[in-house]
């Protein structure tokens, strides 16, 4: 007899997780990090997402569609963490006045 396979894993749970990341650490820059070092501490943080996605996407274990799962969760987290640092950028400059 053989064994039957076992029911891969969901990937986009992988991307649910790294925009999540992303949007934590997005929103505790911005609430943390003073204002000139908001920018290179969202760099940061961006590289630390682009390995999670990484890292997360090799932990599912497939090879087929893996450079689509990985650039569509870099992607996400990229539009989640710009939209969120506009957003503290257009409230500081109404409390710059």
């Amino acid at each position: 007899m053989s064994e039957p396979a076992l029911a891969p894993r969901n990937a986009f749970t992988g991307m649910i997780v790294v925009w999540g990341t992303a949007l934590l650490a997005a929103v505790a820059i911005g609430i943390f990090v003073v204002e000139p070092w908001r920018m290179p501490a969202l760099l940061v943080a961006f590289g630390g997402i682009v390995l999670l996605a990484f890292a997360m996407q090799l932990g599912y274990g497939r090879t087929h569609g893996f450079i689509v799962r990985v650039s569509a969760s870099i992607m996400g987290a990229l539009l989640l963490m710009g939209v969120i640092s506009v957003g503290f950028g257009l409230a500081a400059i109404g409390t710059a006045g």
